[in-house]
């Protein structure tokens, strides 16, 4: 009998201790959500600023931008970068990665306000959150650029990104089939052959 008492004190210490640690140190973003992961937000669910919580980025609305600048290559939301990094891109425009591009000044205002207002320092999305904390201070001028993009795609061989179908890894939705939505998740890969 007293080995039986012995036996469930321990497995009652090993739940009370080690159980809640597991969650601290999980690295499923979900989880981590439930758990105060994201800067801004208290255990007790209450947030401390003006961001509402969101997993994914906000799918991008403003029909400037996915029409001046989604008519070349894929529309990025404004949460993958920060306003710095938009802020340059824009002003760089006579050498936008090799093209020169020529946008009325009011359009380009109306991008502006659009990619600043909504860059990835403004966003709750779990993506934006990350892509701050591996910048530490930077100003990348490419998403490819970004620590954490370059983390998340390690594992992926050189050759896979100069397939045909993929291009280069600026190329999100070749490979990530629900990037216009805002969903980068593992699940939704599906990388090209």
């Amino acid at each position: 009998m007293r080995n039986l008492i012995q036996c469930t004190v321990l497995v009652m210490v090993f739940l009370l201790i080690f159980v809640p640690l597991y969650g601290c140190y999980a690295d499923d973003d979900h989880h981590k959500k439930n758990h105060g992961y994201q800067e801004g937000f208290h255990k007790d669910g209450d947030h401390n600023d003006d961001h509402d919580h969101e997993t994914y980025l906000k799918a991008v609305t403003n029909q400037t931008y996915k029409e001046t600048c989604g008519a070349c290559h894929f529309a990025y939301q404004p949460g993958l970068l920060p306003s710095g990094s938009w802020i340059r891109i824009l002003n760089s425009l006579e050498d936008h990665f090799g093209e020169a591009l020529d946008i009325d000044a009011e359009s380009k205002k109306t991008i502006s306000k659009y990619l600043t207002d909504n860059a990835a320092e403004h966003s709750g999305a779990e993506r934006a959150v990350k892509i701050m904390k591996s910048l530490r201070g930077q100003t990348p001028s490419r998403i490819t650029e970004i620590p954490y993009i370059r983390h998340k795609h390690r594992d992926i061989p050189p050759e896979v990104f100069s397939r045909k179908a993929v291009g280069s890894l600026s190329n999100c939705s070749a490979c990530h089939r629900t990037a216009d939505q805002g969903i980068y998740e593992d699940d939704n890969v599906v990388i090209p052959k």
